[in-house]
């Protein structure tokens, strides 16, 4: 998601927790009807969430497929796309932009950097998410992992970005047909000055198009798209609440079913925190909130104060207001030695399925730039560049294999369908 770690403030627990307690003596404001069958709630006759389709009652990755290579013969031009800082020049030691080295022996074309050599020999080279066979690999991974449906990232495409993400569209596209995954466009509107009727127009003329593929993800009959970033408090999310909630309501008459990716604290929404204050009805405007968790856990005791003081409360609000509820769920940052071998991912969706979490989003699929993926990744020190200081999976003695947290997703995908016994201890095998 754009390096958002690095744009939201860390929440401190402490302050989550007063306000967690707080709320809890205030009861929730309740709207009237809303788009996914509900009524006006009341003690008796509460507004009703949405049955399985594609993205409720199923596991979706954020796909981002932002990476290009010189040679690629992409829009870009030989930019060396998301992998570098300074994309005009070759990646190496001095100019990188990822945390994570993918594991890139299932691709049929790959890119010699300016990396070092490989600790256990070879070039350093990288994937381009423009090569149709990369698309292919990808999906696949996701269908062979029971991953059902996939979040296309899209940010402003009026800039130099533009061309090759409506490139990489049409790709994922023919590819998640291909492999019988589900996609839809979510937009990230994070920077966008003219959003609002730009966002519109994008839509209108360039990805309505998409609904009509067989592999478009629907819910309740609609086509899903995804808003992520209304309600963040920082300077790239500067949207009045009015601006948010016409966007909001124009996808809706469009006959959409409408996403939101917002801030953790959305439903609190205390001063001096990710959410702006005067929010909460642009948060029931959407059909389904999913609420970022990207720097706010890191290990199993965070995930488990989380899953208590504010998963637990958000899925009491959306249920008790008709809203379908998504959270996030990640493998953590690698390269911060975050994920205990699985663990710590492990007990967040342990956590989500035993408070009755219908629905599930994890972040990212392929986010080597943040080193949140669960796409194949460097198994062992001899898979990386030498004196890079890149982690492989095997960073903290337990060895893991390159595809590990695609098969650890798709047990927790087993789990939240029910085809898996809930269970705290981590099913799935690290090799």
């Amino acid at each position: 998601m754009n390096l958002k770690i690095k744009r939201i403030a860390v929440v401190a627990f402490a302050g989550l927790l007063i306000a967690g307690l707080s709320s809890c003596s205030k009861k929730s404001a309740k709207p009237g009807g809303d788009d996914n069958g509900g009524t006006n709630p009341s003690d008796n006759n509460p507004p009703k969430t949405s049955q399985p389709g594609d993205v409720v009652g199923k596991i979706t990755v954020g796909y981002q497929g932002w990476f290009s290579c010189d040679g690629d013969n992409s829009p870009m031009d030989g930019r060396w796309w998301h992998w570098t800082q300074v994309w005009e020049q070759k990646p190496s030691l001095t100019n990188t932009g990822i945390k994570s080295w993918p594991d890139v022996r299932d691709y049929t074309h790959t890119y010699a950097t300016n990396y070092p050599d490989l600790n256990g020999g070879g070039q350093a080279k990288l994937f381009s998410s423009y090569d149709d066979q990369t698309a292919d690999t990808q999906f696949k991974w996701m269908s062979d992992n029971g991953i059902h449906t996939a979040a296309l990232q899209r940010f402003n495409p009026n800039g130099i970005e533009g061309p090759i993400r409506d490139a990489v569209t049409a790709k994922v596209k023919t590819y998640a047909e291909k492999n019988s995954v589900k996609f839809y466009i979510m937009y990230d509107v994070t920077g966008w000055t003219n959003m609002q009727s730009e966002i519109k127009q994008d839509w209108l003329n360039k990805m309505k198009q998409y609904t009509q593929s067989s592999a478009y993800a629907t819910q309740n009959g609609k086509p899903v798209v995804g808003i992520w970033g209304f309600g963040f408090s920082d300077n790239n999310h500067p949207w009045s609440a009015n601006v948010c909630k016409e966007v909001i309501d124009w996808f809706k008459a469009q006959g959409c079913y409408v996403m939101g990716g917002v801030p953790t604290n959305w439903r609190l929404a205390p001063s001096n925190n990710d959410s702006r204050q005067g929010y909460i009805d642009v948060y029931k405007s959407f059909n389904m909130l999913s609420p970022w968790m990207i720097g706010r856990i890191a290990n199993v005791n965070q995930a488990d104060q989380y899953a208590a003081t504010l998963n637990k409360d958000d899925l009491k609000f959306c249920n008790e207001n008709g809203i379908d509820y998504q959270p996030c769920v990640l493998p953590g940052d690698l390269q911060e030695r975050q994920r205990a071998h699985g663990d710590f991912m492990w007990r967040q969706f342990y956590n989500m399925v035993r408070i009755g979490v219908k629905s599930i989003y994890v972040s990212m699929f392929d986010e080597y730039n943040e080193g949140n993926q669960i796409a194949k990744t460097a198994e062992v020190q001899a898979d990386v560049p030498a004196g890079s200081g890149i982690r492989s999976l095997d960073e903290d003695g337990t060895a893991c294999s390159a595809d590990y947290y695609l098969r650890l997703t798709g047990d927790g995908s087993k789990m939240l369908r029910g085809e898996m016994t809930l269970t705290a201890k981590r099913p799935t095998a690290t090799r």
